[in-house]
């Protein structure tokens, strides 16, 4: 393929998937200057402002909100992590009956729409006396299907002689989980955390379905009180979409490298 072919690619993949994110950040530094439906578009403000990120602050609640996302991004971190890598591990490297039909169950999982049984998981928190709690938030997610299969693949990559080794060396399978086979799926462990925490925060309809407190409503929860019906600045609401995305650029970041080394481990294949 022609270079300039592949830039251009390149280019038009960058804009599409970035360019929005762009346009939201610059209407976030706009003033009352600036025109928002000028032609064509201009990306850079005219008349920048931090007063969006003002209002922002001065109508939204947000470090409460946002120590709330905290809490539950981090259930669901620390559930994933642990719960799929065991499960993976389970599914990949022990013989025990059943296990094509657990296998099955997870694959089957992904079909399902999370529409379709959000009714009966309401009722499931409700009858634990988990609904309106930040708990109840996190504990459906707290084990995602794909994750598992993720680090079923990821364990499933690893020689088989590393685990025959211990065993002779009279390891039991514990040790050959925590000791051999864990180390050695730390990039997997990190695209799985990376999900995790990246589906938690973003979620917006099953929040607002559990929680009826609102000081206990999450960040992307809480952030659609800067829309209204007498109320809808463009400006704000782009401020109030970069305040959420930002923790979610940050945990990216901070877990790079080792999201990388997940994907190159082979974590991510199907």
């Amino acid at each position: 393929m022609n270079r300039w072919v592949r830039y251009a690619l390149l280019v038009l993949v960058f804009v599409i998937l970035v360019g929005p994110f762009l346009w939201q950040l610059s209407l976030s530094f706009k003033g009352a200057g600036d025109d928002l439906y000028t032609r064509p578009p201009r990306l850079l403000p005219s008349d920048p402002t931090f007063g969006n990120y003002q209002e922002v602050v001065r109508r939204v609640p947000v470090p409460s909100y946002l120590l709330n996302s905290t809490i539950v991004a981090l259930i669901s971190v620390a559930g994933n992590v642990a719960g799929a890598t065991c499960a993976g591990f389970a599914l990949a490297r022990l013989r025990f009956r059943g296990r094509g039909l657990a296998l099955a169950v997870f694959v089957a999982a992904l079909l399902v729409p999370g529409e379709t049984v959000i009714v009966a998981q309401f009722l499931l928190m409700r009858s634990l006396g988990l609904n309106d709690t930040l708990l109840g938030v996190a504990l459906p997610t707290a084990v995602a299907a794909l994750n598992v299969l993720l680090m079923r693949n990821a364990f499933l990559a690893l020689p088989v002689a590393l685990e025959e080794a211990a065993v002779i060396d009279g390891a039991n399978v514990w040790k050959r989980f925590a000791l051999i086979c864990v180390p050695q799926v730390k990039g997997a462990m990190a695209v799985v955390a990376i999900f995790a925490f990246v589906g938690s925060w973003n979620d917006f309809l099953w929040p607002l379905i559990v929680l009826s407190d609102q000081d206990k409503y999450t960040l992307t929860v809480g952030l659609n009180a800067l829309r209204g019906t007498f109320f809808d600045n463009p400006r704000v609401v782009a401020a109030g979409t970069i305040v959420a995305v930002a923790p979610v650029l940050v945990f990216f970041f901070g877990l790079q490298r080792f999201f990388f080394r997940g994907v190159e481990e082979g974590g991510v294949k199907g």
